[in-house]
């Protein structure tokens, strides 16, 4: 059984929008790190509130495609972090891999079959 439910896996992508919004400042990111890092923060604020989930406001986005989002925001953000970008910081390349590995854990540790299993 995995232990996150779509509950907590919802609160959990409200502050994945506020690391992402804060990092910037935080970090000290800069040009298109601090750029990508606003960009995920309204993404994953959009798909967050979009999502047939608890957390969803609107719910027009099925689990299954915020679950296949997930599964490839995650690689491409550590790609990010392992390829040496130009403007990309040391700051910039371990949050973005940190980010990538946190959102690929919380994706396979998240419990989806709970709603489709309840509809």
């Amino acid at each position: 059984m995995k232990p996150i439910s779509l509950t907590l896996h919802g609160a959990i992508d409200y502050l994945a929008v506020l690391i992402f919004a804060a990092a910037p400042a935080a970090l000290g990111l800069s040009g298109w790190p601090a750029a990508l890092s606003y960009a995920l923060a309204g993404i994953h604020l959009l798909m967050t509130l979009l999502t047939d989930f608890p957390a969803g406001a609107i719910k027009l986005v099925a689990v299954t495609l915020h679950k296949w989002v997930e599964r490839t925001v995650g690689p491409v953000l550590i790609i990010l972090a392992l390829v040496p970008l130009n403007g990309a910081t040391e700051n910039a390349r371990i949050f973005f891999g940190i980010m990538g590995v946190v959102i690929l854990t919380v994706e396979g540790l998240t419990a989806y079959c709970s709603i489709t299993e309840a509809k």
